[in-house]
């Protein structure tokens, strides 16, 4: 076994204080997703979407680290094949901990997208409608995140990774979001071994050979302990 590549999930980020979308009392059941996650919902009300993302934006910057993440940014460092870390989260905890390369599927909320151009740029602490670009002066200032409807980032090379792994792990995903719930079936379909490691089954829980469950902060220090020996 000698390529792995790993997807997280908002369960990963869930202990260092940023809370998961679709549990119980996570952000869609006290928000509506078509008013905050969606290009129609910016164009309804560019000013309340961008509020919510300043605040989103704010925890994410106060967030730290936690030991699963230490803890796959070590197996990046230490693993004599190569690991492919892809992440479903718009925060830079992986980057924090250490990790290198990571593919953000989703964007990240710490860079602002023109919606006219496509220009990006660091994000400030407050980003409000009337922002110009910087490249062509137009309002049309948006966080630089996937929303529903939208295509994620980096789709070729995620595919080349998932045909070329030995082994696929998801951790801390809900198995629910396409089109990264389809990955581990992509992957077994090339021949990779699968991996779960989640608080709980997730919905695609059958496309895995293996599981494991608990607290992200523990399964998966403790599974990389066990992979590196």
């Amino acid at each position: 076994m000698r390529q792995i590549v790993i997807l997280t999930g908002a369960g990963i980020s869930a202990e260092s204080g940023l809370g998961t979308f679709r549990d119980v009392g996570g952000l869609w059941s006290r928000y509506d997703w078509r008013d905050l996650a969606t290009p129609e919902g910016f164009a309804r009300d560019p000013g309340f979407v961008l509020a919510f993302y300043n605040w989103r934006r704010e925890r994410v910057r106060a967030a730290r680290p936690n030991p699963a993440h230490e803890a796959l940014a070590r197996l990046q460092r230490d693993w004599p094949g190569g690991v492919t870390l892809i992440t479903q989260n718009v925060d830079d905890l992986h980057e924090q901990a250490g990790s290198t390369g990571v593919v953000h599927m989703h964007g990240t909320h710490l860079t602002a997208l023109c919606a006219a151009c496509g220009h990006r740029w660091p994000a400030p602490e407050v980003m409000a409608a009337p922002d110009p670009c910087p490249a062509c002066a137009r309002p049309a200032t948006r966080p630089d995140v996937v929303w529903f409807g939208e295509t994620p980032y980096h789709m070729e090379r995620i595919g080349a990774a998932l045909s070329s792994a030995d082994l696929f792990v998801s951790i801390g995903t809900s198995g629910t979001v396409y089109p990264a719930a389809g990955f581990a079936a992509l992957a077994r379909k090339a021949g990779a071994r699968t991996l779960e490691l989640n608080l709980e089954p997730s919905e695609n829980a059958d496309l895995f050979d293996e599981a494991r469950h608990g607290p992200a902060s523990t399964i998966v220090p403790g599974w990389v302990a066990a992979l590196l020996g």
